[in-house]
């Protein structure tokens, strides 16, 4: 089984309250071959919400507030349904503080990218479950 960020298989579920739709992806859950989730939601934050970003050890909101737990929350609940599901492999959203993997932002909220991992990704490759990214699918 796949795990797939649930803004990749169409679900308005992004900060801005938008999806992030790549067909493929959403085609692999009408089929049954994957299964879309949101760490950020299941960490109960609303939709719409301020961006956020890690910085320092921390994930901040564009507006200044400490959101750590709530993504810790949701990182450590994805992780449980991957495993729940026996998923050996997972899709996530490229460059969130939660499912970015290799490429994040830096924390300034001005778009620059750093190397890193988002909280969830770390929880996932503690694990040895394979990560990939919507750009990475031919690598499937």
């Amino acid at each position: 089984m796949i795990v797939v960020s649930a803004c990749l298989a169409g679900v308005e579920c992004r900060y801005n309250g938008q999806a992030f739709p790549v067909p493929a992806i959403v085609e692999m859950v009408k089929r049954g071959q994957a299964i879309p989730i949101c760490p950020e939601l299941l960490g109960n934050l609303p939709i719409p919400r301020p961006s956020g970003e890690r910085r320092a050890g921390r994930i901040v909101s564009r507006d200044g507030e400490d959101v750590t737990a709530e993504y810790e929350y949701g990182a450590k609940t994805a992780l449980s349904i991957v495993k729940l599901v026996n998923a050996d492999k997972v899709i996530l959203k490229s460059k969130s503080p939660t499912c970015g993997c290799g490429q994040i932002y830096d924390g300034s909220f001005s778009g620059n990218l750093i190397p890193g991992d988002g909280i969830f990704v770390e929880l996932l490759k503690e694990n040895n479950i394979a990560v990939y990214n919507e750009d990475q699918l031919d690598e499937l």
